[in-house]
C-alpha cells in the first residue's frame, strides 16, 4: 500500500520492520517501566528497597540508570527509610547523589511524615496511641541529634501543633518549662505530652530527662494545664514515663 504523497512504506520498500538496535530505548528505560507495572499490579510489597529507591530516583534523573545510585544508597544506609531520613550533608556523600536526588527523598520523608499525622488529626490522641507512636517513630528514630517535640492538645485531647521545643547534641538538649507554659498559653492548650528522642537507640530516661520533666509538669499546673505523658524514642523501643511510674 502506498502512503499519502506517493511515498512507500517500509513493507513495500522491502524494509524491516524491527527498529534497529541501535535505535531501541537505552535499557534502562525498558529496565523503568517494568519496574512501574510491577508496582502498579503487585504493589510496592513487590518491591526491594533498593527498587523502591530506583523509582524514587526516577522522578529527580529522568534519563538516568538510577539502579546504582539507589544500591550506593542502601549499602551506606542500610534500607530505604534510613535513606529517605538521612541528613542531606549524609546524602550528598555518595557518589551521584547532588540537590535534586536530596529534593527528591526528603520529598519522600515529608509525604510519609504528613500522611502519619493525618491519621491524628480530630483524633483524641490518648485513643489513638498506636498511630501516635508510629508517626513518632517515623518522625523522630532516625534523628542524629537530640530534638524535643511538646504536642499541644486541646480540650479534647486533639492536637493543636507539633512543634519542636529544643535541639541539642547527640546525648542533651535545653528545655525551658517557661517557654513551654508560655506556648502553651498562646495556643490555648489545656494538656500536653513531651517527646525526644535518643540517638543512642536507648529509650532509658537520664536523671536530667526526669528532672526536665517534673519542672514543666509543675509549671504546666499553675495555670492549669496537664502533662500526659512524656515518650522517649529509641531505635524500635519507646518509654512512657506514665507507664513507668515516673510521671
Amino acid at each position: 500500500m502506498r502512503k499519502a504523497g506517493g511515498q512507500k512504506g517500509f513493507a513495500d520498500m522491502g524494509l524491516p520492520l524491527e527498529i534497529p538496535a541501535d535505535m531501541a530505548p537505552p535499557g534502562h528505560l525498558g529496565h523503568r517501566e517494568r519496574m512501574r507495572q510491577r508496582l502498579l499490579t503487585a504493589g510496592p510489597e513487590a518491591l526491594a528497597d533498593y527498587e523502591l529507591l530506583e523509582m524514587v530516583l526516577f522522578l529527580a534523573l529522568p534519563r538516568q540508570d538510577t539502579k546504582p545510585i539507589a544500591r550506593a544508597l542502601i549499602a551506606r544506609f542500610g534500607s530505604f527509610a534510613n535513606a529517605i531520613a538521612a541528613p542531606v550533608v549524609e546524602l550528598r556523600q555518595v557518589e551521584g547523589v547532588k540537590d535534586a536526588v536530596c529534593a527528591a527523598l526528603k520529598t519522600v520523608q515529608a509525604a510519609a511524615l504528613r500522611l502519619a499525622r493525618a491519621e491524628l488529626v480530630d483524633r483524641p490522641l490518648l485513643n489513638s496511641w498506636d498511630r501516635l507512636v508510629d508517626y513518632l517513630t517515623a518522625s523522630l528514630a532516625r534523628a542524629r541529634i537530640e530534638e524535643v517535640h511538646v504536642l499541644f492538645l486541646d480540650t479534647r485531647n486533639r492536637l493543636l501543633a507539633d512543634e519542636v521545643q529544643g535541639r541539642g547534641t547527640v546525648n542533651h538538649t535545653p528545655v525551658y518549662p517557661r517557654e513551654v507554659v508560655k506556648r502553651a498559653l498562646e495556643l490555648q492548650a489545656t494538656a500536653l505530652i513531651l517527646v525526644h528522642n535518643h540517638p543512642s537507640g536507648d529509650p532509658t530516661p537520664s536523671r536530667a530527662d526526669i528532672e526536665m520533666t517534673a519542672e514543666i509538669k509543675a509549671a504546666a499546673a499553675v495555670f492549669g494545664i496537664a502533662v500526659h505523658d512524656h515518650l522517649i524514642i529509641g531505635h524500635g523501643r519507646q518509654l512512657s514515663f506514665r507507664r513507668e511510674g515516673l510521671l
